[in-house]
């Protein structure tokens, strides 16, 4: 497994993203707030986790909704995979929306998202013609089936 030395900064009281076992892919990050935020049916807020990363060139991190919070109360990260790249320098903020029927109510110090951090590939394109052919081809949005 490769480890990768990233720099955080934080306010008072935010909390360092942390793995909840050894064999987590993803972080959990946590809300810093001075008071709770109740999220109603469809509405969206935007969550300030206290922290700011310098991610290495080459690298980027993701933000991803926790299952848990999805599957119990119907709360996700609205542009998941939210991405960081490596030149934002900015506090952390994650999109948080309610999916649910009810309100829910966010505290601060509540885990709220997870963070991964993977590595990148910069795309050249090459501009052709024609392209390979597949058994596939053009075919997409359900032409696969269901079974």
């Amino acid at each position: 497994m490769e480890k990768l030395e990233v720099y955080i900064s934080k306010k008072e009281g935010a909390t360092i993203p942390a793995y909840a076992t050894t064999s987590s892919s993803g972080m959990d990050i946590c809300a810093l707030l001075d008071d709770p935020v109740t999220i109603k049916p469809s509405e969206r807020v935007l969550i300030p986790t206290g922290i700011q990363i310098s991610i290495p060139e080459g690298y980027e991190a993701e933000i991803r909704p926790r299952s848990g919070l999805a599957y119990k109360h119907g709360i996700t990260v609205l542009n998941t995979p939210g991405t960081i790249d490596a030149d934002y320098r900015g506090e952390i903020k994650v999109i948080l929306i309610n999916l649910g029927s009810a309100p829910f109510t966010i505290r601060n110090g509540d885990r709220i998202a997870q963070m991964i951090v993977k590595n990148i590939v910069k795309v050249h394109w090459k501009e052709v013609d024609n392209l390979s052919r597949t058994e596939r081809g053009a075919g997409g949005f359900g032409s696969t089936g269901l079974k």
